[in-house]
C-alpha cells in the first residue's frame, strides 16, 4: 500500500528552508512514497513554513487554510507543518489551527517519515519538537531532491545562529550555529556536479563564520578552494557574510579564485552607529566603509549586495539620514530595504520609541528611489561589455528571447540579463553563454548572444 500513498509538498521561506524541503523530499522518496504536485490527490500535505517574521507566518497560515479544503474535496488524511513557524509557535499551533495534524521542529525534520506513518495510522495533533540545537545527519543531504532549475543549487554550509541581534528570532527558532564538515560538503558538491549543477550558492545564517565551531577557526576560504577543485562546478556564489567577519584571507581567496563569483551578500542592516548598537550589531559605519573599500580595492568589479532595516525603534530623522547618506556615497550594486517588523520574543519588541508604520514606509520609499538611480547608473557601465551568463529559460510569448544571470545576479533576488538569439539556435537552460550588453535598465541588462 505504501507505494500508493501520495505526498504533496509546499515549501515557503528562504533558500535555507528550501534545502530542508529538498532533504525531506529525498527522505520521503526513500520511504517509497510518491511525491505529487496535485494537492487534491495527495494523502498527506506537508507545509515547510517560514515564521521568523509576522508576514511570513501569515503566509504559512494562508497555505494551511487553503490546503485544509482538500480534506473535504480531495483525499487528504493529514496536514503536517514543519519549519520555522512550527518551531516558533509549537505551543499555540494546534489550538489556533485545528486543521493541522502534526508539527515538526527545525531540528526534527529528518524524522518526517515517522510522522507520516503516525498520521496514516489516524493519530492527531502529533508533535515532534525536541532539540533545535542537535547536529543533523550529514548523509541525508546526499539524498536531497534538487528542485531548482537552470543549472544551480544551494549548499547549506551551516545551520543556526549565535548572534544576539535585538530584532531577530532566528537563534531561538534555528538553534546555535552548527557548521557541517568540509568533507561532507565536498561530497555533496561532487554529487551536485554529477547532476549537471554548474553553480553552487553557499548559504548559512553567516557564511563568514563557517568552521569556527567545529574547527576552532574560520574555514570558509579553505572550503572555497576545495569546492573550486570540483570538475563541473564553474561558479561558486557566497550569500550572507556579516561584514565584521569578512577578513583579508577571505577577500584574497575571492580575488584570486576564478570560479568564485565576484559577488558577496553582506547584511549590514543600518549605518548609524547608535542604531547599529541598539540592533546588537558589532559594526560601525567606519568599519563598514573599511571593509567595503578593501573588497573593492582587491576586486574592482565586485558586486556588493546588502540589506537595510528602516524604522527601527529610536531611529530619528538624523539616524535615517545617516543611513541615506551612506547609501548615496557607497553606491551598492544591489540593495534590499525592509521596514522594521516588531517581533514578540525579541529585545527590540519592548524598546521605547517605536516608529509609526507610515514613517517606516516613507523612509523605505525614499531609500529605494535613491537606489533606483544608483542601480541605473551602475547598469549603464556595462553597455558594450560582454558578460558570461547562465541561462534560466525562454521568455514565454516572446520570439527567441531568453533570460539568464551574470555573476552580478543571484537567483530570485537580483536582476536578469535578457537576450535574443537567432531563430535556429538552440539555447539550453543551465548552460553558459557570452552576452554582449546593448541596453541597460534600472536593474536588468539587455544583450545579444555572441557566436
Amino acid at each position: 500500500m505504501k507505494e500508493q500513498i501520495k505526498i504533496a509538498f509546499v515549501s515557503l521561506g528562504c533558500d535555507k528552508n528550501l534545502m530542508d524541503s529538498e532533504i525531506m523530499l529525498g527522505l520521503i522518496k526513500e520511504e517509497g512514497y510518491i511525491v505529487t504536485q496535485d494537492e487534491e490527490q495527495a494523502d498527506i500535505i506537508i507545509i515547510n513554513s517560514c515564521g521568523f517574521k509576522i508576514d511570513a507566518s501569515e503566509e504559512g497560515i494562508e497555505n494551511i487554510l487553503r490546503v485544509a479544503d482538500f480534506k473535504e474535496t480531495g483525499r487528504c488524511k493529514g496536514i503536517i507543518v514543519t519549519g520555522c513557524m512550527a518551531q516558533r509557535y509549537k505551543e499555540e499551533i494546534f489550538d489556533s489551527l485545528p486543521e493541522v495534524d502534526a508539527v515538526v521542529g527545525t531540528g526534527d525534520f529528518e524524522q518526517i517519515g515517522d510522522v507520516i506513518k503516525e498520521i496514516l495510522r489516524g493519530e492527531k495533533q502529533v508533535k515532534l519538537i525536541t532539540d533545535n540545537n542537535k547536529a543533523l545527519d550529514e548523509k541525508n543531504s546526499l539524498k536531497r531532491v534538487v528542485t531548482t532549475t537552470g543549472g544551480f543549487a544551494y549548499l547549506k554550509i551551516a545551520e543556526g545562529c549565535d548572534k544576539k541581534c535585538t530584532y531577530c528570532t532566528i537563534p531561538s527558532i534555528r538553534g546555535k550555529f552548527r557548521s557541517r564538515s568540509i568533507e561532507s560538503l565536498i561530497e555533496e558538491a561532487k554529487l551536485l556536479a554529477s547532476q549537471d549543477i554548474k553553480e553552487i550558492i553557499l548559504v548559512a545564517q553567516d557564511c563568514s563564520l563557517y568552521g569556527t565551531d567545529i574547527y576552532g577557526e574560520k574555514k570558509l576560504s579553505e572550503l572555497l578552494d576545495r569546492l573550486s577543485e570540483i570538475e563541473g562546478i564553474e561558479w561558486i556564489r557566497i550569500l550572507y557574510c556579516y561584514p565584521e567577519h569578512i577578513d583579508d584571507k577571505l577577500i584574497d581567496t575571492m580575488a584570486k579564485n576564478e570560479k568564485i563569483c565576484k559577488y558577496i551578500d553582506m547584511p549590514i542592516q543600518h549605518a548609524d552607529d547608535n542604531i547599529l548598537k541598539l540592533m546588537g550589531r558589532a559594526s560601525t559605519r567606519a568599519k563598514l566603509e573599511e571593509t567595503i573599500d578593501k573588497l573593492r580595492a582587491k576586486m574592482p568589479d565586485i558586486c556588493i549586495r546588502t540589506t537595510f532595516i528602516v524604522g527601527f525603534p529610536n531611529e530619528t530623522e538624523e539616524a535615517f539620514y545617516n543611513l541615506y547618506d551612506f547609501v548615496e556615497k557607497t553606491k551598492f550594486d544591489r540593495l534590499g530595504i525592509f521596514t522594521y517588523s516588531r517581533e514578540e520574543g525579541t529585545v527590540a519588541y519592548d524598546m521605547q520609541n517605536q516608529i509609526d508604520e507610515d514613517i517606516k514606509e516613507e523612509r523605505k520609499e525614499k531609500l529605494m528611489l535613491s537606489q533606483k538611480d544608483i542601480s541605473s547608473e551602475i547598469c549603464k557601465k556595462f553597455l558594450g561589455k560582454t558578460l558570461k551568463v547562465i541561462v534560466e529559460g525562454r521568455i514565454e510569448g516572446e520570439d527567441n528571447v531568453y533570460c539568464g544571470r551574470s555573476y552580478r545576479d543571484c537567483y530570485e533576488i537580483d536582476g536578469f540579463v535578457f537576450f535574443k538569439v537567432p531563430e535556429n539556435m538552440e539555447v539550453i537552460a543551465g548552460d553558459f553563454y557570452n552576452i554582449k550588453i546593448t541596453d541597460a535598465y534600472e536593474y536588468d541588462l539587455i544583450g545579444e548572444i555572441e557566436p
